[in-house]
């Protein structure tokens, strides 16, 4: 995932549908960073010898890493700068591997006149496969408030 091209939507712009998805390409370097960012330096995300042994059988990226993703795309794309995180709902259905390409998909669920905010239904795919999804509730800046 390059650097996302900023797309500043207020309330006013979305309609629930909309969807914005990228992609990410997971490498190791990606994985320790977030271990050195993060503080989580469970062997199982950086140690080759140790994941051998588990379940997985190989280094897995760390949840909140893939959940971070969904924060990119509310961040910059949807409904991007100036969105205000509220909540988030995760709930991880199968590791993500170094080496995976994880496409993230944010689709407005529902808005919420009353705050100016917007459900998103978020899903993390490794594939065909589900790895993560949740929802998210953010406050959308008004077209009133950008204008100041």
């Amino acid at each position: 995932m390059a650097i996302l091209e900023l797309r500043e939507l207020c309330f006013e712009d979305l309609q629930v549908g909309m969807s914005e998805s990228v992609e990410k390409h997971v490498s190791s370097t990606d994985v320790v960073g977030f271990a050195e960012v993060s503080g989580d330096r469970n062997p199982i995300h950086l140690s080759e010898h140790f994941a051998a042994r588990t379940p997985f059988k190989t280094r897995i990226a760390h949840g909140l890493y893939t959940a971070s993703l969904i924060s990119a795309v509310l961040g910059t794309r949807l409904p991007g700068p100036g969105a205000i995180y509220l909540s988030q709902t995760l709930n991880f259905k199968a590791p993500v591997r170094i080496g995976d390409d994880v496409t993230v998909t944010v689709t407005v669920a529902e808005l919420m006149e009353r705050g100016a905010r917007a459900r998103l239904s978020c899903i993390c795919q490794v594939g065909d496969q589900v790895v993560l999804e949740g929802e998210a509730l953010v406050k959308v800046p008004l077209r009133s408030d950008t204008d100041l």
